[in-house]
């Protein structure tokens, strides 16, 4: 292939086909019109000598050799995106923007009040806009659409940048008039009622089935591992929600201490450790490679990277 019969904007329209599997929402994507990116498309045929996307029952259906361009593509954009970056360092204190980042109400709640002290400090200007998990999938933060998701991850595409900024230990949250508190044993905690809190990932949620214990994490995967099982009466996806429950009703909440310390000094609950060893959750930031090179982006990364470690220095103990 003669490399100056490469036109640089037919490695865009590719990418942009290969993320949305469809001429119309690829036009879009790059603000074209569908006669225009049908007609890239039958450039990118003839430049590759392949169909590249094929129309099947299930939309377009790209081929293999367009699989195997598409990681190749994505990093030759990456690299360009990189060198035609302005080479000025971001300047925080005059930044006037706003930036996407999906966190569930945990990360908010935990890790966001002390980032947006130093974003007052450092960059008044800087507004930030947080998502939840299911206002977000993992296309939008392929495409760039979100600046960065905080949260934990079951799975993620490989083709994103992460990186870890804490585990976090388990704690209960019950009523200061709790029958069992006195006597907190692993069989008094089993024969209670319990409340679930979860949200890993990204996406609309679907609904719990109480008996896949796969699929509902850590609590009772590790008591799963003792052969037990425990009595949930409320699944919900929202911690505030979970703590809030916990003050009201004879209920045990499980769940991960840093958000469980923000109730230390409610005196309607008492936290306890507890009685069954349950393995640290991780929590992660992970964008799209579309961002990884972008001056601001990289600096917010550092700001919450940094702010994650002083916390995560600051051991929570109940």
């Amino acid at each position: 292939m003669n490399v100056n019969r490469i036109d640089l904007n037919l490695l865009v329209y590719l990418d942009a086909l290969l993320r949305e599997r469809n001429v119309t929402q690829a036009a879009n994507q790059l603000s074209l019109s569908q006669p225009a990116m049908s007609n890239g498309l039958r450039r990118l045929r003839e430049l590759f000598d392949d169909p590249l996307l094929v129309r099947t029952s299930d939309g377009m259906t790209p081929t293999e050799r367009a699989l195997e361009l598409e990681p190749v593509v994505r990093e030759v954009l990456s690299k360009i995106d990189k060198a035609v970056q302005p080479r000025s360092d971001f300047e925080p204190d005059q930044a006037q923007r706003v930036f996407r980042i999906m966190a569930s109400d945990y990360g908010e709640a935990t890790l966001f009040p002390a980032v947006l002290a130093k974003l007052r400090d450092l960059a008044p200007g800087i507004t930030l806009d947080i998502m939840t998990p299911s206002d977000v999938s993992f296309l939008d933060v392929e495409r760039g659409k979100v600046d960065m998701v905080i949260n934990r991850f079951d799975s993620m595409p490989q083709s994103f940048h992460q990186i870890h900024l804490w585990d976090d230990t388990f704690s209960c949250i019950l009523n200061v008039d709790h029958p069992m508190l006195e006597n907190f044993t692993l069989d008094n905690y089993l024969a209670g009622d319990h409340v679930w809190v979860s949200k890993t990932g990204m996406g609309v949620g679907v609904g719990v089935n109480p008996d896949d214990v796969q699929r509902l994490g850590w609590v009772d995967l590790a008591i799963n591992k003792l052969g037990k099982k425990r009595q949930i009466r409320v699944f919900t996806r929202h911690y505030q929600a979970a703590m809030t429950l916990a003050e009201q009703n004879d209920l045990i909440v499980t769940l991960p201490t840093r958000a469980a310390l923000l109730k230390r000094d409610n005196p309607r609950v008492v936290l306890r450790d507890p009685p069954l060893d349950i393995p640290p959750l991780e929590l992660k930031m992970a964008w799209s490679p579309l961002l990884q090179h972008n001056p601001a982006n990289r600096w917010l990364r550092k700001l919450i990277a940094d702010t994650a470690r002083e916390l995560d220095g600051q051991e929570p103990t109940i």
